[in-house]
């Protein structure tokens, strides 16, 4: 399967636009069109379209923010695939995509990412790939996780 994370364009808004979550899951996370303006407010938001063989099944916002550490810290802020390509294994292949692409992109030992600790799916995939609960809680009282590239190579 070809995985993709492509920029958010012209192109492809209109459907980047249509991706729905489960109705379980709208209280967990803003729907596209909120985040396409967080990023328009916010420049240090780098919105992404996630495809499997070119189809287009997700969505991501990500980016690098000042502030702690030498670097600032880089953020997973969204991830969501669309409700019809749920079930299918996407969140796994996504995710690990996601992760290797952010590692490549900005050389960072550690990769942030908050959620409501009651949003059991998304917390079992985290928790699948090394993020652990680091004791903050973001603007939104969501619980931030944390994971380490180093803490993960050891357990390899």
């Amino acid at each position: 399967m070809k995985i993709e994370i492509r920029q958010v364009t012209t192109d492809n808004l209109s459907a980047v636009l249509a991706l729905r979550v489960a109705q379980h899951q709208t209280s967990y996370i803003e729907n596209t069109a909120q985040c396409l303006e967080e990023a328009q407010d916010c420049s240090l938001y780098q919105p992404a379209a996630l495809y499997a063989d070119d189809a287009l099944v997700g969505f991501a916002m990500y980016g690098r923010f000042p502030g702690e550490g030498m670097n600032g810290r880089v953020w997973l802020d969204r991830f969501l695939i669309d409700e019809q390509y749920q079930g299918q294994g996407m969140g796994t292949l996504m995710l690990d995509a996601l992760i290797s692409y952010l590692d490549r992109l900005y050389d960072a030992s550690d990769i942030y990412l908050s959620l409501f600790d009651d949003n059991h799916g998304a917390l079992y995939l985290y928790q699948k790939f090394g993020f652990r609960f680091n004791g903050e809680l973001d603007i939104n009282g969501e619980k931030v996780m944390v994971r380490s590239r180093h803490t993960n190579e050891e357990k390899i």
